[in-house]
Order: structure tokens, then C-alpha cells, then sequence
């Protein structure tokens, strides 16, 4: 076979032994819907790319696309009211609908929303795949030739499919990652510090999804605090994550040792080794992991230039390649484990209250055909094994989508509902008066993260 999965990769598809491991991406096009001149559009791009005829080796971890026609069948569903609604419910259904274990793949699946003059268009896909980077430009294409109606008015699209692994990646940075071993004992004393994440020990691992809408007026906002506090918008992110977290975790101050709060975010590393998403097809995703105790009181710009404290020191030494290294031991121990200690070794021994995944549609498609026909993008993430709440937060014509993932073993539909008013109010609130603490008594909240689960 010809490519072969890099770290990430197999470890989500020893994660969705446990669940299935699927993202979902949603565009709105601006144009009637016509089922079969779509499922046209959907087939022609992916069999001009190569994306076809999957079939995937886990025990060897290689993969081959073989090439051949596309299968497409495209799933519509109308809606006379509320499209949106409509498109959470198949989101979520998406979410948790397995794809193939091994053998032969279609790793994508399409559904369209039909709201009269314009519809949504859905992708779900299996993860293992490829990044959100990837898919944004092939839906990018799908919609750009369904609006103008003609494959000759946009340029084809034949990315490399076979990636190189993260072999290259640790060889180019030897050093980093030989001084980065110096840190592995303040990371691990940092999780022993923080409070664990519920995991379910049995029952349903399936996922929720709602999502949320934030107008450009509070975007803007939130880029021009980010400048003006010399931190990231990833960094106020994972900032006013901590925050409302601490709203609706129970009190920790009578805890002995956990009494922080621990948050991660997707990395993209593919810049690193690799080309970009328009010449190069696949998966290229590490993470980064902060913590912090939140005390009560404390100033939303405090806790942002502490967060980007150590997401500066974990960029600059390149400490999320320990955390691929980290994949590599996790994947020696978990062939150990039965599989009511594999939902919790993660949450047990790396603890991850909820997690960010961030991306610029506008940054992606800008090397794209025009896409006028596009207006609204969102995305939904799963949740894995790892964190019990993910917010995949997609930037687009100005506007941020806001999609919730949550492990409905171990989060209320109702506690990650108020969990994302918390966040949103947050971001609301800048930059004129800095939220301070929870919008509301924190002996009453709306919701609050249960114990985790003893393994």
C-alpha cells in the first residue's frame, strides 16, 4: 500500500473502536437545490482528486485510494421553518453514524438541507482521513462549480494524496525534541494538578452538538482585544474557555491536589513538513495542553496572558511534538487495556476539561475559486475519548460559527448549553469591562461537570 498513517491517525482510529471518530463540515449555498446536479458536482471533484476506491489496512496502518467512480448519494432532508434546527439534528446524527472499521472505505457522506432558495450542504467524514484544512477546500470546490455551473470555469484539483509521516518531522527538529524530554516532568506534574474530566467507565459514548452564531461586530471585538492585551485570539479563546468552565465545575477549592483546570487545542503542524492544504491531502494534527487554577475573581485579561504565557513557551520549544511522542507510548499501553479502561486512561492520566479547534475558512479559501455562492460555514468535532466537550469555533466572511460537541455520557444537553452562554458572554463583554468571574451565583449554576468516573 502506498501511504502510510502517521501518529494522530492511528490513534483516532484506535479511538473510534470505542465511538465512532467523525467531523462534519456545513456550508451554505446560495442557490436552489438541485439534488442530482449536485450529487454531479460532488462526483466529479472527487474522482478528479483521486479520492476514491479507499481502502484502509489498520493493522498494517496503511492506506490506498485505488481510485475508480464515485458512489455518491446524497441524503435531503427540507426544511420549511427552521433550517438550522434541522441541520443540528443531522449534524449530530452525523456525528455518530460508524463508517467501516477496515477493508474498503467511502470515508465521506453528504446531506443537504433544503430551505427554498438555498440549501446547506453537509460533509461528514471519517476523521482518521484527513484535517479540517482538507476538507475546507474540497466542499470549497464541490460549491464552487455547482454556482457557476461549468467544471471548466474552476481548476482542477489533483492534491498529492500520500503525505509523508511524522518520522521526517521529528528528524528535522531532533533538537527540540531531545530538550523537550526536560519538560515531560513538569507536564506530568501539571496533569497531576488538574482536575479529571468525567469519562464514561460504560454506556453510551455517542455525541450532542448545538451551535451558536457570533456576528461580526463581536468578532472584531474580540481580534482588536487580542492586540491590544498582546495575546492570540486562540489564546482568549482557551482563556474565556477556562473561564466558563470554572462557572459550572463544582468548587474545588476543598480538592487536596486537583484544583486546575485543564483546556487543549488543535495544532495544525502540516507548515512544518509538509505542503499546503491546495497541494497536499491528509491529516497533519497535533495538540497543545494549558492549565491554570482560576480562582475566583480573576480578570479575563489576567488569565489570557497567563494562558499565552505557556502556549508561547509550548510554540517557541516545539513541546507539541512530546505530546506526538506521548501518542506513540499511549499506543503500547492501550493494547494492554480492556476496553472499559481505555474510555478513562485518558481522562484519568491526561486531564482535559474541554477542547478548542480553530479555523480560518476566509485564510483557506483565499487561494480558492470565488465562492460567492458560500455565505454561513460550521463545523462539528468529535469528542473522543480524551475531552468531554469540544468547541470547534470556524471563522468565515467575518462571522464565527460556533459548533459544541459533547459526550452525552458525561455532559447534559442543559450543562453544555450553559456551559457555551458562559463562553459567549465572555466574548460579549469585551473589550469595555472584562468579565470578572461567573455571570451568575456559582453555588447555583445551570449545570455542573459530574465526578469522574472511577477506573
Amino acid at each position: 500500500m502506498q501511504g502510510k498513517l502517521n501518529l494522530f491517525q492511528a490513534t483516532m482510529l484506535r479511538w473510534r473502536e470505542l465511538h465512532p471518530y467523525n467531523a462534519v463540515h456545513v456550508v451554505v449555498v446560495e442557490q436552489a437545490l438541485q439534488p442530482a446536479r449536485l450529487s454531479a458536482c460532488i462526483a466529479s471533484v472527487l474522482e478528479t482528486a483521486g479520492l476514491t476506491g479507499l481502502i484502509l489496512s489498520r493493522r498494517r496502518a496503511r492506506f490506498v485510494y485505488r481510485g475508480g467512480p464515485a458512489a455518491v448519494s446524497v441524503f435531503v432532508l427540507s426544511s420549511a421553518d427552521d433550517a438550522r434546527r434541522v441541520v443540528e439534528q443531522e449534524t449530530e446524527r452525523a456525528l455518530n453514524e460508524p463508517f467501516a472499521p477496515d477493508g474498503a472505505i467511502a470515508p465521506f457522506r453528504f446531506f443537504a438541507v433544503d430551505a427554498g432558495g438555498s440549501f446547506h450542504l453537509g460533509l461528514a467524514y471519517d476523521h482518521f482521513i484527513a484535517g479540517g484544512d482538507s476538507i475546507t477546500l474540497l466542499l470549497g470546490r464541490i460549491v464552487a462549480i455547482y454556482a457557476t455551473g461549468s467544471e471548466e470555469a474552476v481548476a482542477p484539483w489533483t492534491p498529492r494524496l500520500y503525505p509523508r509521516i511524522y518520522r521526517s518531522l521529528f528528524a528535522r527538529h531532533a533538537g527540540y525534541v531531545i530538550r523537550g524530554l526536560r519538560r515531560v516532568p513538569a507536564m506530568v506534574a501539571s496533569c497531576r494538578r488538574s482536575r479529571r474530566a468525567p469519562c464514561y467507565a460504560a454506556g453510551d459514548a455517542s455525541n450532542g452538538f448545538l451551535s451558536q452564531r457570533v456576528a461580526p461586530p463581536d468578532v472584531l471585538r474580540l481580534s482588536r482585544t487580542a492586540r491590544n492585551w498582546g495575546v492570540t485570539r486562540n489564546d482568549l479563546f482557551l482563556a474565556m474557555l477556562l473561564q466558563a468552565l470554572a462557572c459550572v465545575t463544582p468548587a474545588r477549592g476543598s480538592a487536596p491536589r486537583r484544583r486546575e483546570l485543564g483546556v487543549a487545542a488543535i495544532v495544525n503542524v502540516r507548515a512544518e513538513f509538509e505542503a499546503d492544504a491546495v497541494h497536499t491531502f491528509g491529516q497533519f494534527l497535533a495538540s497543545l495542553r494549558v492549565s491554570h487554577p482560576v480562582p475566583p475573581g480573576i480578570g479575563l485579561r489576567e488569565l489570557a496572558l497567563a494562558v499565552h504565557a505557556q502556549t508561547s513557551r509550548i510554540k517557541s520549544e516545539k513541546l507539541y511534538l512530546q505530546t506526538l511522542l506521548a501518542l506513540g507510548g499511549v499506543a503500547i499501553v492501550w493494547r494492554l487495556l480492556r476496553a472499559d479502561r481505555r474510555r478513562c486512561f485518558l481522562a484519568k492520566h491526561y486531564p482535559i476539561a474541554a477542547g478548542v479547534s480553530s479555523l480560518d475558512i476566509d485564510n483557506l479559501w483565499h487561494r480558492a475559486p470565488a465562492l460567492e455562492a458560500a455565505t454561513e460555514y460550521l463545523r462539528a468535532v468529535p469528542t473522543g475519548p480524551l475531552a468531554p466537550i469540544v468547541l470547534a469555533i470556524t471563522t468565515h466572511a467575518g462571522v464565527i460559527e460556533l459548533g459544541v460537541s459533547f459526550r452525552r455520557a458525561d455532559v447534559s444537553r442543559e450543562l453544555a448549553a450553559g456551559l457555551t452562554d458562559e463562553f459567549l458572554r465572555q466574548w460579549r463583554a469585551l473589550p469595555e469591562a472584562a468579565p470578572q468571574g461567573c455571570s451568575r451565583d456559582e453555588t447555583s449554576p445551570r449545570g455542573s461537570l459530574p465526578r469522574p468516573a472511577q477506573s
